[in-house]
Formats: structure tokens, C-alpha cells, sequence
């Protein structure tokens, strides 16, 4: 049997962290040390790490992103590029702190305007990386929410790297939100989306988990219009021959190909987690608590309106038996 997870408690390290204290880096223990030297300007152990991170898309895009998120990203990458005007991780990565800075709720408008420039400029400088695509998806998603140039956005990325993990996630998050007002509609684009894209996707990728994603995603939606029960553990929505469907082909996926390996791997068990607790099957919801450890994360804990933190702990609690 696995060890039991750590405590749920806020971790001690600093940076980075999204404003209910979730961690972006989640089990990256390379990104973790080199980001917080990286806090305090030492950026050239950041130039190592994306220099031995390589063409690796999901990964570098996971670390760029992280990295992106800590105070003071914008001055510490822009003195990097300036010192180094023809590095493409600099330029990069400069494009995505500002993209993080033009998504904090005090952002001005030329805060969207530059981050604009500063992730074209980059993606000129390293045509075939799609982070910095994804950066503009994401704020074109954040700033605008979403739309025909999203898109367009998520194509650029696709057209670089077919099996992005975090773009599958942005554009699940966005078709979700169309026609709110048809409930609970079988045929609703975001479920055809994520089963195409699960399809076409190799038998190892996490992609095969994209359908719990927009399971998710669209319950976010209907709930916040008030046409689904704040309590997902009450509602229809995770108890049809859809959803049964749906998560059972997902968890199986999980035990035969759980990857370990892919950097975004937690943020899928969350996902998991989360649906097998909504369809009450706690023994198969406590196997996922324990592979989450501490590393959760604010979506989907978040969907039924609660604080992330006290649903995670209460959902896990529920799952593992606890008091």
C-alpha cells in the first residue's frame, strides 16, 4: 500500500505561488531550486535548466510558465535578454512574465499591449516553440475571454506541438462556455472537442483524460449559472451513462499508462480525483489522493464555488476515511 499523503499545510517555499498558495511548479524539483534563485536575480541557473529542458514542449512551457508567475519575472528576464539580446529562452521567457503580469487583477492596458509585442517578438525569434503561442492563448483567454483569435491562438500551438497538454486545457476551459442556457447537453462541442482530441492522440498521452477535463469544465459552467448544485457530489451531472463512461475509460487509461514522467501529470490526477469523488468511488478517488500528495491544484477544487483548499482537503478527507 502507498504511503499516506503529506499534510495538506502550506508548503515553505517561496515564489511562484497563485493566490490560494498552490504552487505552479508542482513536483519540479529542478524548476523549484532554480526558481528561487531566480527570485533574487540569479537568472543564468534558469538559462541552464531551459538549455537542458530542450525541445521537450510540454515541459519547457511548464517551467517557462512557473517561472513566469514569480515577483519581479518582467525586470529579472528583461535584464537577462539584455545582456543576452539573442537568446530565445530569454526573449521567451520575458514574453510570458509579462503576459502573467497583464493577467494580475491591477494590470493596465499597456500591460496587455506589451505582452502582446514582447510573445511575438519571441515567437519570430524561435519559430518552432509554441510557448510563446500559448502565453498569447492565454491572454487572449484571460484578458479577452476567448474567442475566434483563441482559436487561431491554439492552432499556432497545435501546428508546433499536436499534444500540447496545457492548450488542450485552455481551449476545454473556453469551448465549455459556450450556450450555457442548453444545460446538460450531450452533443455540447466541448465534449466532441475532447474526445477528438483524446482519439487522435497517441495510447501514452494524458490527453486520454481530456474528457474528464470538459466533464469538469462544463459543470463549472452550469453551476455558476445556477443550473447545476453547488455540491457536485448531489448532481445528475456526474451520475449519467455519459460521465460512467467517460471516467471509467479515463481511470483505466490511468492504471495501464500513468505518466509519471510528463510534467503536468498532477493536474490530470486532480481532474481524476475530483470526478471519482463527485461520482462517489472513494476507494478509486484514495489510489489518486495518494499519487496527489501535496501537489494539488486550484482547478477543479474551485468549480463548486468553495475556497480550493478546504474542498481539496475535504474531498480527500472523505476519500481516504478520515475523521
Amino acid at each position: 500500500m502507498p504511503p499516506p499523503p503529506p499534510p495538506l499545510g502550506r508548503s515553505r517555499r517561496r515564489g511562484g505561488r497563485s493566490e490560494h498558495g498552490f504552487d505552479p511548479a508542482l513536483d519540479d524539483g529542478e524548476l523549484i531550486a532554480v526558481r528561487d534563485r531566480f527570485t533574487q536575480g540569479r537568472w543564468a541557473d534558469a538559462r541552464t535548466l531551459l538549455v537542458a529542458t530542450g525541445q521537450d514542449w510540454d515541459r519547457r512551457g511548464h517551467r517557462l510558465l512557473a517561472l513566469a508567475e514569480t515577483s519581479s519575472a518582467v525586470d529579472w528576464a528583461g535584464d537577462w535578454l539584455l545582456a543576452e539580446p539573442e537568446s530565445t529562452d530569454a526573449a521567451t521567457l520575458l514574453g510570458c512574465a509579462c503576459v502573467a503580469r497583464a493577467l494580475r487583477p491591477k494590470a493596465r492596458p499597456e500591460d496587455c499591449v506589451r505582452a502582446r509585442e514582447t510573445c511575438l517578438a519571441a515567437a519570430r525569434l524561435t519559430p518552432k516553440d509554441p510557448t510563446p503561442w500559448l502565453a498569447l492563448l492565454l491572454l487572449d483567454r484571460g484578458r479577452d475571454g476567448g474567442g475566434d483569435q483563441s482559436g487561431r491562438l491554439f492552432e499556432e500551438v497545435r501546428s508546433r506541438h499536436p499534444d500540447h497538454h496545457h492548450a488542450h486545457h485552455v481551449m476545454t476551459a473556453l469551448l465549455a462556455e459556450s450556450r450555457p442556457e442548453t444545460g446538460q447537453d450531450p452533443l455540447h462541442e466541448v465534449y466532441d472537442f475532447a474526445a477528438w482530441a483524446a482519439e487522435k492522440a497517441p495510447a501514452d498521452s494524458p490527453l486520454a483524460v481530456l474528457p474528464v477535463v470538459a466533464h469538469a469544465e462544463r459543470y463549472r459552467v452550469l453551476a455558476a449559472a445556477g443550473l447545476e448544485p453547488a455540491d457536485p457530489t448531489t448532481s445528475e451531472h456526474w451520475s449519467g451513462r455519459r460521465a460512467r463512461q467517460v471516467l471509467k475509460t479515463a481511470f483505466d487509461w490511468w492504471l495501464e499508462w500513468e505518466r509519471e514522467d510528463h510534467p503536468r501529470h498532477r493536474v490530470d490526477l486532480n481532474f481524476l480525483a475530483h470526478a471519482k469523488v463527485c461520482e462517489r468511488r472513494p476507494a478509486e478517488a484514495a489510489a489518486l489522493f495518494h499519487r496527489i500528495g501535496e501537489y494539488a491544484t486550484a482547478s477543479p477544487w474551485s468549480y463548486s464555488g468553495r475556497e480550493p483548499r478546504a474542498a481539496f482537503a475535504a474531498a480527500r478527507s472523505y476519500a481516504l476515511g478520515a475523521p
